[in-house]
């Protein structure tokens, strides 16, 4: 203790303060988890999706033939990304509407879509959304530190670790 001062109760009150900053984002994780993607188990998504969930499954992420199938899905896809603010397509700003909340929704999702594909890699989909969704740098390299440390890699394709 310097001067007389304890910092103690002010650390204190500190950790209690993100703590209770954390449970709220706890809590809004939470409740997407429980509520993730509901809107496609009823129509207008649902029929579509029962059409073109296989077709997605055998196509390649980013593909000609993937781009074709998605179009084909527009109205559906309009309306899902109208309910569901983890795509960049709920904002009209794109990512930078997102709020991190949204963007770690979005990598989870990511992360499961690939499962759905048997050439599936996370890698490639941070790389190809990039593209897609015009974020920069810094996010590609926080998707893929945090895709990194969650074990959700394949093994490097070159470039990143």
């Amino acid at each position: 203790m310097t001067g007389g001062y304890d910092s103690t109760k002010d650390t204190l009150d500190h950790i209690h303060a993100v703590r209770m900053c954390l449970d709220l984002c706890v809590t809004d994780l939470r409740f997407r988890q429980t509520h993730h993607d509901e809107s496609k188990l009823h129509d207008p998504e649902k029929a579509v999706f029962d059409e073109f969930t296989p077709k997605l499954r055998g196509s390649t992420y980013g593909s000609d033939e993937y781009k074709e199938f998605l179009a084909a899905m527009k109205p559906a896809l309009d309306h899902h990304y109208a309910h569901n603010s983890h795509h960049p397509e709920h904002f009209a700003e794109g990512v930078r509407g997102m709020s991190l909340l949204d963007v770690l929704e979005m990598l989870c999702d990511w992360k499961a879509a690939t499962t759905r594909h048997a050439d599936g890699d996370l890698r490639k989909s941070i790389d190809i959304n990039q593209k897609r969704f015009g974020y920069s740098d810094d996010l590609r390299s926080i998707l893929l530190n945090t895709a990194e440390r969650m074990g959700w890699l394949t093994a490097p394709t070159g470039g990143d670790k």
